[in-house]
């Protein structure tokens, strides 16, 4: 008899919707970068601080939004690919470009959760001399 061991990602409750908490990080910030933080203040918890790495400077949830309205304009990231997920644990990576030149990053962001919500996030950011989409089957286009 054959058997198939099949991954359980935990999953939670965000914006109506059950998603893992890797796709409700991503709508969360894709609709915030369109004005809409709805969701984001429904996964982050009211607690929250993190240490912003473009910045160097430990933040809140409300400077992060003000941050997003910012940066919104003039990055494109990709959605984020799961490296490590657990009830109160999550590490993603993602790509971002510059729209307005041809600068490349490679980000990594573990997050942590208390009660269900983001509590704490730190990013690690590598600066890319190539870009990313190159010989993938995705394109910048894809994210904008």
């Amino acid at each position: 008899m054959d058997h198939n061991i099949a991954e359980i990602k935990p999953r939670i409750k965000a914006g109506g919707t059950i998603m893992t908490k890797a796709e409700a990080f991503d709508e969360a910030w894709r609709l915030a970068s369109k004005g809409n933080f709805s969701m984001v203040d429904e996964v982050y918890h009211p607690d929250y601080r993190a240490f912003d790495a473009y910045a160097e400077v430990e933040v809140n949830l409300e400077a992060e939004k003000a941050a997003v309205e910012t940066f919104s304009e003039i990055l494109t990231a990709t959605n984020s690919k799961v490296l490590n997920e657990s009830t109160d644990f999550l590490r993603i990576h993602r790509y971002n470009r510059h729209r307005d030149a041809e600068v490349f990053a490679s980000v990594t962001t573990s997050i942590t959760y208390k009660d269900g919500q983001i509590i704490t996030q730190q990013s690690e950011v590598e600066e890319l001399d190539y870009d990313p989409s190159e010989g993938q089957d995705w394109n910048w286009e894809d994210y904008e």
